[in-house]
């Protein structure tokens, strides 16, 4: 029987040594230097980062060395009240974030567990937090294959992240970077790329002692259900009327590096959109954040179709169906009845359901109805085994009824 290993001793307290008076001076000097203060400023950059943190989306911001992405998030760390983790991903190896072999003593029985690194048990055991990525353009391919996993599934090794933790990256362009590498596009799709400047103004008045502190958006509980329907409404609706902009990977590796449209990042859209909703966002902060998951010139083109759609608020047109009109251009008829039925599935009542029919009998009346279709499909599904069948519903009953949507009906 081997004998139990003897109690570790404690080793002596360490005594302080007092720091020397030409060095005490200095970080004194120092400490005075460290004391600034802050005045509220609009920042669409740092509005825009926080949408995004919001929408628990994760970022990649781009920017030159020096110009303050790390100082951007310790502000946002600190505004919203969580822990920063930092980790400058171009001095890791893949197993730092595959994790490590542990050997147990059965490995053919129980497997061989995949360990942790320390910054990632320190997340798990907080639940949530700002999981930091630096100089991700400095890291070599077989790294950013081994981050697919933690930025994708929220995996570190055998340590699933909590989902409130918040993920964010920052790079520099290759041509900056030291020994650049363009992100692979598997990489690439899973950020929302944000452009990092600085404002030489900002930087002066910084040197005199002020530095700007934004507002950042917070969403409004109250706002979450239309604004989800809402959003549901435009990037279907603009979808349905460009379906060649689902998936469009850029062929230069540069373009497949930054943001493209794919089904991904057109997800990445809708929740963004739909945050921004809810949360007031600023329009520029908004722009930024669309045109970072879907790439410029789409986000443009979505950007140009948000400016002329104006969709009424579902939830006001279905408490009064009567009191609104059809809106007269395909594409509005389209994004605002996808956003009604999306409101309905938010909360699906029999008033609300009844509500929805009334408001797809006017894309009948208005002689559109194979506008309100796919609308009255998604719409029909919702119906409970006890609710009547309403009006509104005759228009679309040979339809339904040859899709199998309503079973049952009387």
């Amino acid at each position: 029987m081997t004998a139990p290993a003897p109690a570790a001793v404690p080793g002596p307290t360490p005594v302080p040594v007092p720091v020397p008076a030409p060095l005490a001076a200095a970080d004194a000097l120092n400490a005075r230097l460290d004391g600034t203060r802050t005045e509220p400023a609009d920042n669409p950059q740092l509005e825009a980062l926080a949408l995004a943190v919001t929408a628990n989306q994760p970022v990649l911001l781009w920017g030159e060395p020096g110009i303050g992405k790390s100082a951007g998030m310790q502000q946002l760390a600190a505004a919203l009240g969580v822990r920063l983790e930092t980790v400058v991903a171009s001095v890791h190896e893949p197993s730092d974030f595959a994790g490590l072999p542990v050997v147990g003593d059965d490995p053919a029985a129980s497997g061989v567990p995949m360990a942790p690194p320390d910054w990632a048990v320190r997340l798990a055991r907080t639940g949530h937090g700002l999981l930091f990525f630096d100089e991700l353009s400095s890291a070599p391919p077989a790294v950013q294959a081994a981050l697919l996993r933690v930025v994708l599934e929220r995996r570190v090794g055998s340590l699933a992240l909590p989902a409130s933790v918040r993920i964010v990256a920052a790079a520099n362009p290759p041509a900056s970077a030291a020994d650049g590498w363009h992100l692979s596009p598997p990489l690439a799709n899973r950020f929302v790329h944000l452009d990092w400047t600085h404002d030489p103004r900002t930087v002066a008045r910084g040197m005199a002692g002020t530095w700007p502190e934004t507002a950042l958006p917070t969403v409004d509980p109250g706002r979450v259900p239309g604004a989800v329907a809402r959003a549901r409404g435009v990037v279907s609706g603009f979808l349905t009327a460009r379906p060649g902009l689902a998936h469009h990977m850029p062929k230069d590796a540069e373009g497949r590096g930054r943001a493209w449209p794919s089904p991904r990042t057109w997800e990445m859209a809708l929740r963004l959109l739909a945050a921004g909703y809810a949360s007031g966002a600023g329009r520029e902060a908004r722009a930024a954040a669309l045109t970072g998951a879907v790439g410029e010139a789409v986000g443009i083109e979505l950007l140009a179709y948000l400016e002329n759609l104006d969709l009424p608020d579902p939830d006001r047109v279905l408490a009064d169906p009567d009191a609104f009109a059809l809106p007269d251009r395909g594409d509005r008829q389209l994004a605002f009845l996808v956003a009604v039925v999306a409101a309905v599935q938010s909360e699906p009542t029999r008033p609300r359901w009844e509500a929805g029919w009334a408001v797809l009998a006017k894309a009948v009346d208005a002689g559109v109805p194979d506008v309100a279709a796919r609308a009255a499909r998604d719409l029909a599904a919702m119906r409970e085994p006890d609710w009547p069948v309403p009006p509104g519903i005759e228009a679309f009953l040979e339809l339904l009824q040859l899709a199998g949507a309503l079973p049952g009906a009387r």
